[in-house]
């Protein structure tokens, strides 16, 4: 395999084909599967399954893991995916402090890293711990990175890599921290928002497409929503400014400029203690997105819910039960749930931005743009013909992975 101390260039996982089958092989886990499963399940011919395994197997991302009985002939030998050919850096960066995990292709996190961080200190200061945490979590290098995925606080522009006026901290408007933080570490970046970073994390685990949202609070209050099963984020990454809509007219100011916003509400009964009272705030933004989108499920998260878990539920799931009453017979309540990691499901969300991709689990609208590195340095996923190849780097859609499967 090739590695450089600008990321991983794996050849192998080029085509859209080649990553139909690594995503089989990541979730046939340690058991395995065989080719034959492997041809029914993505609809290719045996003869195509056995050439991309053997490009798979050659680039040490596949290995056999033993034989399995048939109902006829010779022992089917079984495959499974090599964790540690690849990895991929996660970090979120918060108001007050960040997390850094590295984690192999399975997902597991192999090191991982939190240290303060002031967020509104100059821009070269937050950059030198930004990167000074991704080498941490790096050591010496040996295992191959793919690259580094990036979950901040919205708003921002996804697709280009630029903050916007974050929410207390407007100084970073037109920033460009996705080709900053490459250009220090070398390696290829992908900048999100942390609510996103944490929704296509809960719908990687999911079993099918899915509706949800997933409500974050912690210094801030944001929302990530999945919708048939991929994340939704808008023309200009705007969607997910959950904690923004305003719920009370002249009301108290928020940091964004405006007043009556339901983060400054939920926070302010936070830092008074009244968790009751900041779970029925969040349960009444619940229910608005709950109406206006007719999700399946709201997944609570965030250092604050994690604190007090029960708590939010209780407090959230009252208020879309109230909601489900007054909508009569056909109002069924939508379950609550609350993930009690706090904020390291966004760190580890961060990371599968760079992932998702090399499984082919996300569509167009998703694709992460790497950006900040020559073409020759940004990993290339493939090993067919060039019309199948999806090159990450920071260019033209033309050239950023679509769905597959």
């Amino acid at each position: 395999m090739n590695r450089s101390n600008s990321g991983a260039n794996l050849p192998a996982l080029r085509s859209h084909n080649a990553a139909l089958v690594l995503d089989l092989l990541r979730v046939a886990g340690e058991r395995g599967i065989s080719r034959l499963e492997l041809a029914e399940r993505t609809g290719l011919t045996p003869q195509a399954v056995s050439k991309i395994t053997a490009r798979l197997r050659a680039e040490g991302l596949a290995a056999e893991a033993g034989r399995r009985a048939s109902t006829g002939g010779k022992p089917r030998t079984v495959l499974r995916l090599v964790p540690g050919a690849g990895h991929a850096v996660g970090l979120h960066l918060d108001r007050d402090g960040l997390t850094v995990v590295l984690v192999d292709l399975a997902g597991t996190v192999a090191e991982s890293r939190t240290a303060p961080l002031d967020f509104g200190a100059p821009a070269d200061e937050v950059l030198a711990a930004a990167a000074g945490a991704v080498a941490a979590v790096r050591g010496d290098g040996a295992p191959p990175v793919l690259g580094v995925g990036v979950a901040v606080p919205g708003p921002l522009d996804h697709r280009g890599g630029v903050l916007h006026r974050v929410t207390g901290f407007p100084q970073w408007d037109g920033y460009p921290l996705r080709d900053a933080l490459s250009a220090r570490t070398g390696l290829p970046v992908v900048l999100d928002k942390d609510t996103n970073a944490a929704a296509l994390g809960l719908a990687l685990g999911a079993e099918g497409p899915a509706d949800f949202a997933y409500l974050h609070l912690g210094t801030g209050l944001g929302a990530g929503l999945v919708l048939g099963g991929a994340v939704h984020r808008g023309l200009r990454t705007g969607a997910g400014e959950f904690g923004h809509q305003t719920v009370q007219l002249d009301g108290v100011p928020c940091g964004c400029g405006g007043r009556g916003c339901l983060e400054a509400l939920c926070l302010a009964a936070v830092h008074r203690g009244d968790a009751a009272e900041a779970a029925r705030v969040l349960g009444t933004g619940a229910a608005n997105l709950v109406g206006l989108l007719d999700i399946d499920r709201v997944v609570l998260g965030g250092r604050t819910v994690a604190a007090d878990p029960d708590a939010y539920v209780r407090g959230v799931r009252a208020v879309l039960d109230e909601r489900a009453r007054r909508d009569g017979v056909r109002g069924t309540p939508v379950p609550v749930t609350a993930h009690r990691a706090g904020d390291r499901p966004v760190a580890e969300g961060a990371a599968q931005l760079v992932l998702a991709p090399v499984f082919g689990r996300v569509g167009d609208s998703e694709a992460p743009v790497f950006g900040g590195v020559g073409d020759s340095e940004v990993p290339v996923f493939g090993g067919v013909g060039d019309s199948e190849v999806p090159v990450f780097g920071g260019v033209g859609d033309s050239e950023v992975p679509g769905e597959v499967g």
